[in-house]
């Protein structure tokens, strides 16, 4: 299945998304903040095809992490998880805390699904 970067400062969350994606066939590699994610990604920025990012994190928040995970790869797929109502960044899929397990794995399905110009 797919590659996908977990980026959450919540550790039960982080896990609990993991443990989701998992049981559902996709490999994780987790990251504590914004940072950490960017820093993962851009040792390996093909080897992802999801990124999952909360937005309210310390360190570096979700979106300046979209932002420099943009710049290395333009069209990479981003879901970005909240729970608070705000803007989300443009050009990714938004997940509202708290959602169930079945709403994660749609939004993964569905935006894996999409086809992006350089994947």
């Amino acid at each position: 299945m797919a590659m996908i970067l977990v980026a959450d400062d919540e550790e039960m969350i982080l896990h609990l998304v993991s443990g989701i994606l998992k049981s559902a066939g996709h490999d994780t590699v987790e990251a504590h903040n914004g940072l950490e994610a960017v820093s993962l990604f851009r040792s390996y920025p093909k080897r992802f095809d999801l990124v999952i990012t909360d937005l309210k994190m310390p360190t570096m928040d979700g979106f300046q992490a979209v932002k420099l995970i943009r710049e290395t790869r333009p069209a990479m797929k981003i879901i970005c998880m909240s729970g608070y109502s705000e803007a989300f960044p443009s050009d990714v899929v938004c997940l509202a805390k708290p959602f169930l397990p079945r709403n994660l794995i749609e939004a993964v399905e569905k935006t894996l699904a999409v086809q992006r110009p350089d994947g």
